[in-house]
């Protein structure tokens, strides 16, 4: 089966391109910067194409040519850093380009990034896992503009009877994250880098989810038919920086980390408790122990500057 990847060559894609091809899939990938080293090793079964997801006819082309049944994108900017005009063309006309060249080609099932940011604070929730059904108090530019995805494809899938799903990421956590939500990130690989980091509060919360897992979970979804539901919540695990802080100590004694403040950061962190039973039920998802992730995390930083890795 053919399947057209936008976006491929970033964080996410690069796990979940592998992760199709091991299961027998050929894949066209197009993305801004066609350059991915990490995909190299690949062969026949994976091709890598220059395009712009803000330009139309970019995507339509690069989609008709792939001859593909299905697509994912995975192309938008993860932060709140791009003036508006330029962050409004890749992650809502980007979007859009995506859902209308599926649409007039005929494409099956169509899987996009959303996030958990649409959520906007947890403390619009109390004390309870917010489910996809929950209200979005999105003010942020990405959870704004998450949000409107959202809205656009329900009117693709109300208007012309389309299969388009959105996957909501939590907080995405990986050696090489370097963009969007880094401090949970951060706090592990820096320590496992020989540097010292500091962070404003040690009982901010965080949702975070290992890439593999989140790539997994693209995988299974998207080779889904038709889903029961048109949004998935990724869930993850819920813990404090303080709490992450105490994990890596535990591989790494000597970890340069520090806090400003003991508390402060609880009531203002965004969405943490995620309810994902939709996806494990439907899916069947586990993810690995967060433990796990870390000490694996830790190693990977420890393999880029020549240390030996340490057992768990």
């Amino acid at each position: 089966m053919a399947i057209f990847v936008i976006g491929g060559t970033g964080f996410i894609g690069i796990r979940v391109i592998p992760m199709l091809v091991a299961r027998g899939e050929s894949v066209v990938c197009m993305d801004i910067n066609p350059t991915a080293p990490a995909l190299a090793g690949l062969g026949d079964k994976v091709s890598v194409v220059r395009g712009d997801v803000t330009q139309f006819d970019d995507v339509i082309s690069n989609m008709e040519a792939s001859k593909a049944e299905r697509v994912i994108n995975l192309s938008y900017n993860l932060g709140q850093d791009l003036p508006p005009h330029r962050a409004t063309k890749l992650n809502i006309v980007g979007m859009d380009n995506c859902f209308e060249a599926a649409r007039i080609l005929g494409v099956k099932h169509t899987v996009y990034a959303s996030s958990l940011a649409v959520n906007g604070q947890q403390s619009h929730f109390g004390e309870r896992p917010v489910t996809e059904d929950d209200y979005k108090h999105a003010v942020v530019q990405y959870g704004a503009h998450k949000a409107f995805n959202e809205f656009q494809a329900k009117d693709y899938i109300d208007k012309h009877g389309m299969t388009i799903t959105g996957i909501r990421p939590a907080n995405v956590t990986g050696p090489d994250k370097v963009r969007g939500s880094v401090d949970h990130v951060n706090l592990i690989t820096r320590p496992a880098r020989g540097e010292a980091i500091s962070l404003p509060f040690a009982d901010a919360m965080r949702c975070p989810i290992h890439v593999d897992d989140i790539a997994e979970v693209f995988v299974r979804v998207l080779m889904a038919d038709k889903p029961a539901h048109a949004i998935y919540n990724s869930g993850g695990q819920p813990i404090s920086l303080k709490d992450i802080a105490a994990i890596v100590r535990g591989f790494l004694p000597d970890a340069k980390i520090s806090f400003d403040k003991e508390t402060g950061g609880r009531e203002s962190s965004g969405n943490w408790m995620i309810d994902n039973s939709r996806l494990v039920h439907e899916f069947g998802v586990q993810y690995r122990p967060y433990r796990d992730r870390v000490l694996q995390i830790i190693n990977d930083c420890r393999a880029e500057i020549g240390e030996p890795p340490i057992k768990g």
